[in-house]
């Protein structure tokens, strides 16, 4: 049997072999991070490099660093108590939870090709970075008064630098970027006050004795990460997603690209094949060897078109039809051409049996 590829980075990249060594190592510290002797500090040393790590990928400050249990239960810890918050309805859904609270709060309006629209007003503003579905950048906020930015899926796949002037936070989790699930942080502008009821970990900002196996691998991972970025390795990535775009239009007609015209990430592909239902492309690429979704990670298996083009006005009919490819640093040019020729062959195999 041939060896099955993974183009499904968006819903998690691969443990990254650095990430992996680092969780090794951590393995071996024993101590709790908060206890005063040498093995208590040995731990705690871990935890502040990784922070450093963490803190040089999005570009803040290493005391602006909070690390959680991933990107949900950051963007909770920050905008559980902001009642007016302003954001589009593409939001992820860890961020959605939040949106709206107060009566007639307004929502962001999405543009044909996925970007929300930017309105006057007194309101806080969630806007993601980067959707993980369509790939599709967003424009920056810098006219809001509190912007908190989800960099969830932008961490690692291009460059962020958190803004304290024009930012208030921001989310992001480690299993995006290469390293283990169950890890990830909030960034929070200095000077900005939040506290959790508990043992004070984390300078009292997130209670609860820190995951110091998962923060370590993090860590690791955003170093990785960074050095993947400055070597420019998503340019080839983005190399790869195109020449694949460019094969699946050679498959026939109708094919529609989501957010072609826009600002994506070099790595994600969401494209329609009208009369064919995405989850049923999703089995038939599986039993072929390739893992791709039809749509956020999160919201795989509910009923329903996804969410990011519903907000674009696509018909639910044809939002139904949508295929996600999203690819890493270790896709192949080879595992590229092999999914366009498993696809087009189930694409035009469909077809000549609807005439």
């Amino acid at each position: 049997m041939n060896a099955r590829i993974y183009l499904d980075w968006n819903a998690s990249a691969p443990l990254r072999p650095e990430a992996r060594a680092a969780m090794t190592a951590a393995m071996e510290l024993c101590a709790n991070p908060s206890s005063v002797h040498a093995e208590g500090r040995a731990a705690r040393m871990c935890i502040e490099a990784a922070r450093e790590d963490v803190a040089a990928l999005v570009g803040c400050a290493p005391d602006e660093v909070i690390f959680t249990s991933g990107a949900t239960e950051a963007a909770a810890l920050r905008l559980s108590d902001i009642p007016d918050l302003v954001g589009a309805p593409l939001e992820h859904a860890a961020v959605r939870a939040h949106l709206g609270r107060l009566s007639g709060t307004p929502a962001l309006a999405v543009d044909a090709q996925g970007r929300a629209v930017r309105v006057a007003g007194p309101h806080p503003v969630a806007l993601q970075i980067a959707n993980s579905e369509t790939g599709v950048i967003q424009p920056v906020a810098e006219d809001a008064p509190v912007w908190f930015a989800d960099a969830t899926q932008a961490a690692g796949k291009i460059p962020f630098a958190f803004d304290a002037r024009v930012q208030d936070s921001a989310i992001v989790s480690a299993h995006k970027f290469g390293g283990p699930k169950g890890a990830g942080a909030l960034i929070l502008r200095a000077g900005v006050h939040i506290a959790q009821p508990g043992g004070g970990q984390e300078l009292g900002r997130r209670a609860g004795t820190e995951n110091l196996i998962g923060i370590a691998g993090m860590g690791a991972a955003a170093r990785a990460a960074k050095s993947d970025l400055d070597a420019g390795v998503w340019d080839g990535v983005r190399a790869l997603r195109d020449h694949l775009e460019t094969r699946l239009e050679q498959a026939g007609e109708g094919i529609i690209f989501v957010g072609y015209d826009a600002a994506r990430l070099p790595n994600t592909s969401l494209f329609l094949a009208p009369g064919w239902r995405g989850e049923l492309q999703v089995m038939q690429m599986d039993l072929a060897g390739f893992a791709v979704s039809a749509g956020s990670a999160c919201s795989s298996g509910k009923a329903g078109p996804i969410g990011a083009l519903s907000a674009m006005g696509i018909p639910d009919d044809l939002a139904g039809c949508a295929l996600r490819v999203s690819l890493g640093p270790a896709t192949t040019a080879a595992q590229i051409d092999a999914f366009a020729d498993a696809w087009t062959h189930a694409f035009r195999r469909r077809a000549v049996r609807a005439a």
